[in-house]
């Protein structure tokens, strides 16, 4: 769901007693619509993330670094100009709005003091990061809208700043009591259900609001405002009056809403939700930050590297549906050869026959010897051919699609594996977490030629720090590695490892090689089972419940020759049915 601006309220406040007071030491913009403050109080350091983002606009404290871009875009160069160094008075939010107003106390050039404001308008595609000064004009903003892009507002250096038009026929639920609302749903008419008309009639609530407050006054998110009884509007006034009461007294909670049935992340909110029942499990998370970052940071991670990664992706994916469609008629033509036994029944009947056949004949009746009814059949002739010439030309058609058969099949075998290899690549992608990570992803295609060099000089021109597999320690204390793509899985796998260590591997699907380091010691149950799960977790089947999960020593394993990066084949081996905790896998993780 997007930010609305009861959450963000909520969102505000906490930030405000860990950040009011506070020092920008240093500006960051590692993405094109972020925005990193490092931070230095009362309350120690910490970083603070602006996201002008349409998909995902917050404000939130974050804890790992962002990878920067080598050379500063201009915003960020802007930024440092004006506010680094300057101290933060407030955080606030002008009335209830999807805005954010950071007020700041700096020196301009001359060592004069004064007033920078940076505004976070955190509105869907409409979301900018706007820096202005004491005189209400704009210095600079992430995104700028010229008239060629809005009539009705610009945002440009220079101009004076406007706040975003408000929205017609909206009114502030904070400016209303229980029995007005009341009072409005019994005049309204029409088949709109009773969420729509909040989520219409109110400014700052979100949908996921409007249908919790809907379910809790009728027991039913949509029911139509027509076919509220007195008793739906009386309890929708308490219920109403309870929801202002949890706003305005700052009782707002971070709660994440994940799915019951297969642990995925679905929602957050600022208020225990009902209306899922047992679909839905409430996770209480210790902060708003905490709370948003677990929500929008593995997806913003992934939406990132997918954005750097654009044209590698693109010819990788042009690649895959490529190779989809030739094997789908490759195996269309396999299955017409399996009818080729028919062409040497008819070569053989014409030979048997050639006593009573000549040149020149249209068809053949023949007695159907193969048959234990023994028919007579009729079997098509060229008039051209002579009866050995007809018997011959159907003896090559069954030996063409005995050829066939069996280079179909050859084809076809090396077609699937060259599909599972660029599925593993599509899934190393979604496993990147840096620029260094997508510049091995890179080499890896270049050297086995999916991309040519200058398709990989053209689409990176800077080369990166190396890239590292995941580390993990056990609870027990054994060290776990975890390939992020093709070349690192065959690096750990087949060159780092002992033959004594355990290797893991996702039984049919795709993911890393996991190593469990034995150090000649015999594992335990407890590290076995952390191994395993590691494995899943860094596979298409993450999100699912008993992933088997294959382990044998590194002594099994075999490669191939010539066989693409990555793959190896087993025969001794056993399976281990696990689901993924990831709590326990991130807190397992070792970081840089």
């Amino acid at each position: 769901m997007p930010l609305d601006a009861v959450c963000l309220r909520a969102v505000l406040s906490e930030l405000n007693t860990r950040i009011a007071g506070a020092r920008i030491e240093k500006v960051y913009q590692p993405d094109r619509e972020e925005i990193v403050l490092q931070l230095r109080g009362g309350q120690g350091a910490c970083r603070l993330l602006f996201s002008a983002s349409p998909s995902a606009p917050r404000i939130h404290l974050i804890e790992q670094n962002r990878e920067n871009p080598a050379t500063p875009p201009m915003f960020c160069m802007l930024l440092r100009k004006h506010i680094q160094g300057a101290k933060i008075v407030s955080l606030t939010q002008p009335s209830l709005e999807r805005m954010a107003v950071l007020e700041l106390d700096t020196n301009d050039e001359m060592g004069v003091p004064v007033k920078r404001y940076l505004i976070a308008e955190l509105m869907g595609k409409y979301s900018n990061l706007i820096l202005k000064g004491e005189d209400d004009r704009i210095i600079d903003s992430i995104r700028r809208i010229d008239g060629d892009i809005s009539g009705k507002r610009q945002i440009l250096p220079g101009l004076f700043y406007r706040m975003p038009p408000a929205q017609e026929h909206k009114v502030d639920p904070l400016t209303v009591s229980g029995a007005g609302i009341a009072a409005a749903v019994s005049q309204a008419e029409g088949e709109m259900g009773l969420d729509k008309w909040l989520l219409s009639s109110f400014c700052g609530l979100s949908p996921l609001l409007c249908r919790e407050i809907a379910y809790r006054a009728t027991g039913e998110t949509g029911k139509p405002v027509s076919m509220l009884s007195a008793e739906d509007r009386t309890k929708l006034c308490e219920v109403f009056e309870d929801f202002l009461s949890y706003v305005r007294e700052d009782k707002a909670r971070p709660y994440l809403l994940v799915k019951a049935e297969d642990k995925t992340v679905f929602d957050f909110t600022c208020l225990p939700i009902t209306q899922y029942g047992t679909l839905m499990r409430l996770d209480t998370k210790p902060d708003f930050s905490s709370l948003l970052a677990a929500f929008y940071e593995k997806k913003g991670q992934t939406e990132r590297m997918h954005r750097k990664a654009g044209d590698m992706l693109r010819t990788v994916t042009a690649a895959r549906d490529r190779l989809v469609r030739k094997l789908a008629a490759q195996r269309q033509e396999l299955t017409k050869t399996h009818d080729r036994e028919k062409y040497k029944r008819k070569g053989e009947l014409i030979s048997a026959n050639f006593y009573q056949l000549e040149k020149g004949m249209r068809t053949a009746k023949v007695i159907d010897y193969y048959d234990p009814e023994c028919p007579e059949i009729e079997i098509s002739l060229d008039v051209r051919l002579t009866p050995q010439q007809n018997a011959q030309k159907y003896f090559k058609l069954y030996n063409k699609a005995k050829t066939a058969e069996q280079m179909l099949t050859e084809q076809i075998e090396q077609g699937t594996q060259e599909l599972d290899y660029l599925e593993s690549v599509l899934a190393s992608i979604d496993e990147a977490e840096n620029e260094a990570d997508l510049a091995q992803l890179r080499e890896e295609l270049t050297q086995t030629g999916v991309l040519s060099h200058k398709q990989q000089r053209n689409m990176r021109r800077q080369k990166p720090a190396r890239s590292a597999p995941y580390e993990y320690r056990t609870t027990d204390g054994f060290s776990v590695w975890a390939g992020k793509n093709n070349l690192q899985n065959d690096l750990l796998s087949m060159k780092t490892a002992f033959k004594s260590d355990i290797w893991f591997h996702t039984q049919k699907i795709h993911g890393s090689h996991v190593i469990l380091i034995t150090d000649g010691k015999q594992p335990t149950d407890e590290a076995m089972t952390q191994a395993a799960m590691i494995a899943a977790y860094h596979s298409k089947a993450r999100t699912s419940s008993l992933v088997p999960v294959d382990y044998t020593e590194v002594r099994n394993l075999k490669k191939p020759s010539g066989a693409k990066p990555g793959f190896v084949i087993y025969h001794v081996y056993q399976t281990a049915f696990v689901t993924p905790d990831e709590a326990l896998i991130e807190s397992l993780r070792v970081k840089d």
